[in-house]
């Protein structure tokens, strides 16, 4: 690398030129090939090379010379974005701060404006973010955007739906939905699926997806990391390691479908819903929101499992952990604590349920709010 630093750096020089354009192309068929091959092999590794890329590119004496022009530029760009005052009014909303946290919109863009605030509704009570939805949609029209659902990002999953619409005309915005298309057009679903571990093929690939595209997300995985709540836009090797768990997981419910042992398949079961209900964000989502009725979902789906383990003459007992710590620590083990978000005292998440199958317990674990 150092001596394609140098090569770029390289002052009027042709062979710079031709080597950064061709470094870019790279950058866009490996950030393509990741996109539609998430659950590659390679993909770590591949991720790898493309922040390296990004930061030699970044490095380069093009990209300090366009830096150079500052607050000019800043001020040109400010006096363009038609969403500002809405970016604005949403960063200093008290209501919206109580939920979402310290994660501002950060967008310098009206399309990445119109992005960052319908991803970030997604965490917060439906009301409330139906009431933000129509301002923002407000907004958008009276300075001249049209709504467009044609123009969206397809989000791998086992049901159709618009999540928020995209927009044209003045504003330009892709939106987002979940395809049942995508999901069966995608490699994990080329074999035979059973309609549950079908759908929970829908969560992996949906995960995977989201993981590139919000940045606010963190795991709680305790086979990963089991000392705190980590990021996985800032700690990439956390990242794939969470995205490697989640897959294992996947795979081994796969392998004890086909097994004769009950048991082994509800614990596995309890496992990918462990998996799946890791992944949160700070605070965590309110259990009202968009985030929060996706993951009831998989709670479904393991409720299902532990029927079927009830059929077949087994006494099984599954256990949602919420509302006071202090009333359900005693089913959990290994909790994590968190000082913002929900009442000061509960359970802010369940990552885990807890479990008792044929008198044998296991523990579940949550994310609770400190006192203080």
């Amino acid at each position: 690398m150092q001596k394609l630093h140098k090569l770029l750096n390289t002052e009027n020089s042709e062979l710079a030129k031709i080597l950064r354009f061709n470094l870019y192309g790279i950058v866009a068929i490996l950030t393509q090939a990741n996109r539609e091959y998430p659950i590659d092999p390679g993909i770590g590794i591949s991720e790898e090379i493309l922040q390296e890329l990004d930061e030699l590119l970044q490095d380069t004496r093009l990209i300090e010379e366009v830096e150079d022009l500052g607050e000019l530029k800043q001020s040109q760009l400010i006096n363009d974005l038609k969403l500002l005052k809405l970016k604005e009014t949403f960063n200093n909303d008290p209501e919206l701060k109580f939920y979402l946290g310290t994660s501002p919109i950060q967008s310098q863009n009206d399309g990445e404006i119109w992005n960052e605030i319908q991803i970030k509704l997604l965490r917060v009570p439906e009301d409330l973010a139906i009431s933000w939805r129509e301002l923002a949609l407000k907004t958008a029209q009276e300075l001249g955007a049209i709504v467009d659902n044609e123009n969206l990002e397809e989000l791998p999953f086992f049901r159709d739906e618009i999540i928020y619409p995209g927009l044209t005309g003045t504003v330009k915005a892709k939106g987002l939905c979940l395809s049942q298309q995508a999901l069966l057009n995608s490699e994990i679903t080329q074999n035979h699926l059973s309609e549950n571990l079908y759908s929970i093929a829908g969560f992996l690939l949906l995960y995977i997806k989201f993981i590139e595209i919000d940045t606010d997300l963190h795991h709680a995985l305790k086979s990963v990391f089991s000392f705190d709540v980590v990021s996985l836009n800032s700690k990439s090797e956390q990242r794939h390691q969470y995205i490697d768990a989640l897959k294992d997981r996947f795979y081994r419910i796969q392998k004890y479908s086909e097994n004769v042992d009950i048991i082994l398949e509800l614990c596995a079961w309890i496992d990918i819903d462990e998996a799946i209900n890791s992944l949160v964000f700070i605070p965590p989502a309110e259990s009202y929101s968009w985030w929060g009725k996706l993951q009831k979902e998989s709670r479904r789906i393991l409720r299902k499992a532990a029927e079927k383990a009830i059929k077949a003459g087994n006494e099984v007992r599954i256990k949602q952990l919420s509302g006071l710590y202090a009333d359900v620590c005693e089913f959990s083990k290994d909790d994590l604590q968190l000082d913002c978000g929900g009442t000061p005292g509960e359970v802010l998440t369940c990552l885990r349920v807890y479990a008792k199958i044929n008198q044998q317990e296991y523990p579940g674990r949550v994310i609770f709010r400190t006192l203080r």
